[in-house]
């Protein structure tokens, strides 16, 4: 197992970064929140979990060791492989995961794309009391600051939700309903983590 990967970022997606380790550039997949903390031409370290499947090998990175072991105990739960996973750690840190489970609280997970209100049943059944309580939040890994300029961070969350599955337009729509919210008094970036869940709410109750 790959543990983790520390290397200079050569590049950034919507959808993942390449980090360059020794001079070879690993492909990363990450979460919109991981890849807010890494910018192009800076040092990272990211936690790392290799899944393996017969035609592919894929790395998946996260800003912390708890998400990556998180995401690895989502997917012991019946229907839930990698992809959905890291779905499931782009709307929720995995404290607010642990809540959801423990709360038994169907309507928050079901704002993940492609999980239903059955499917979200059978994650609690079979996760609970396997995530742990809710805790102190993960340090995160990478870069020390999750502020993002106001140009960028529409973008990343923009990408992000695309991803999941959401039409542009719904994207677009989303975001501006939540950027009012998001505005800091100090002028401060925004986290793109919260972005993006407060527009996966909003999309939610469409």
């Amino acid at each position: 197992m790959i543990a983790h990967v520390d290397g200079t970022v050569s590049g950034v997606a919507p959808d993942g970064a390449v980090i360059d380790v020794g001079g070879v550039g690993l492909l990363v997949q990450c979460t919109p929140g991981t890849l807010a903390r890494l910018r192009t031409g800076e040092r990272a370290r990211v936690a790392t979990s290799l899944v393996v499947r017969e035609d592919a090998l894929t790395l998946y990175g996260f800003a912390s060791e708890d998400e990556r072991n998180t995401f690895e105990l989502l997917q012991t739960a019946s229907g839930v492989g990698p992809r959905l996973a890291l779905a499931m750690l782009a709307v929720f840190s995995p404290d607010a995961l642990r809540r959801a489970v423990a709360t038994e609280d169907l309507a928050a997970l079901t704002t993940v794309p492609g999980i239903g209100r059955k499917g979200a049943q059978r994650i609690v059944l079979e996760l609970a009391g396997r995530l742990g309580p809710a805790g102190e939040p993960s340090v995160p890994a990478g870069h020390p600051g999750n502020g993002v300029s106001a140009g960028s961070w529409r973008e990343q969350v923009r990408a992000g939700l695309v991803s999941l599955g959401w039409q542009a337009r719904e994207a677009d729509q989303a975001i501006a309903t939540v950027e009012p919210e998001l505005t800091t008094p100090d002028g401060q970036g925004v986290d793109v983590s919260v972005a993006l869940r407060a527009a996966l709410r909003v999309l939610g109750r469409r």
